[in-house]
């Protein structure tokens, strides 16, 4: 048992330390597709071809000097970006690799409780810095979060009552005849849109609205604090990438062309920021509460008499 567990915490950290390396090119990657997007080159100095820009980004950032407002609540100021940044690590922690890792049968309990505690520390980044734009800015992304975490967990409803299960383990074994795509063609594509908004990404990113809030809940951060935000931000965009994969692109994680496919994913986040403009904030809540909400609910009644029509008349 006590090797079983040695073997856990390496894998296990093996695995975040690939996270972090995987965060720092996309990072490169976002910034050179926006850079072809805008008809310029993006990162090409350091380095070759810009490939050491984000080691020296992370560099700068955390040796810059850590500044904080005189009336902030300091605890909970430093708090919530490192709390930020253990949730967004933790999450892949359910993911079902080749090396199993901790593959328990509940993954898809796992990652929705860990993804709506994130929402806390928006909420507490911005309300504990003091200052009126990152208040604002917190709000935004709390009644934003909230709003598209009511559809994204009716959506995936949805496809849990196809498999009978809450393991994302079994996604791949029902998938290998046919892509869920096919099969949940409308439910997929409002996952993609519900995971741009609760990930905070441009067409959503009211959060950060920089014309009018000034960068949003994060605005008072600087230095580490800021770099840990940024970096959550990334990993909850590549975990998206992920669970979309994972529910309707038939995934198989001794193929390498699952990493294919995520890489498709976490690219399509950044080519619709680089293509589509902000959402009106009343029609992001109009899309959430009287689009797709009704309409997940109706699809969450279908699939579940078509699960029981099989099974009734199948088995």
């Amino acid at each position: 048992m006590f090797n079983d567990l040695i073997l856990l915490l390496m894998s296990t950290l093996i695995l975040f330390i690939c996270i972090l390396i995987s965060v720092a090119f996309f990072t490169l990657m976002e910034r050179k597709i926006l850079g072809y997007i805008h008809i310029r080159k993006g990162p090409n100095k350091v380095g070759m071809i810009g490939l050491l820009q984000p080691f020296s980004d992370a560099l700068k950032l955390f040796t810059k000097e850590q500044t904080y407002p005189h009336m902030s609540n300091l605890n909970l100021y430093y708090m919530c970006p490192i709390l930020s940044m253990f949730l967004a690590l933790l999450m892949w922690v359910c993911i079902p690799f080749s090396s199993i890792l901790l593959n328990f049968n509940l993954s898809v309990l796992f990652f929705l409780g860990l993804s709506s505690l994130g929402v806390y520390c928006v909420m507490l980044a911005g309300w504990s810095s003091n200052s009126n734009y990152a208040m604002l800015g917190s709000l935004r992304s709390v009644a934003q979060s909230i709003s598209y975490e009511v559809s994204l967990v009716l959506i995936l409803i949805s496809f849990l009552f196809m498999i009978s299960s809450f393991s994302f383990f079994d996604l791949m074994k029902y998938q290998e005849i046919i892509w869920f795509l096919f099969l949940f063609f409308p439910m997929s594509i409002m996952w993609i849109v519900s995971s741009l908004a609760e990930t905070n990404r441009s067409p959503f990113d009211f959060a950060e609205s920089e014309s009018e809030l000034v960068s949003g809940f994060n605005v008072e951060y600087s230095s580490g604090g800021f770099a840990l935000i940024f970096m959550a931000e990334y990993m909850s965009i590549l975990f998206m990438s992920m669970i979309c994969v994972l529910l309707f692109l038939g995934p198989d994680f001794q193929n390498f062309m699952f990493f294919i496919k995520i890489t498709f994913m976490a690219f399509f986040w950044v080519w619709v920021r680089g293509t589509l403009p902000r959402y009106r904030y009343d029609k992001l809540m109009y899309l959430s509460w009287k689009t797709y909400l009704p309409i997940s609910l109706n699809m969450v009644l279908f699939y579940f008499s078509l699960s029981v029509f099989t099974l009734f008349f199948f088995s």
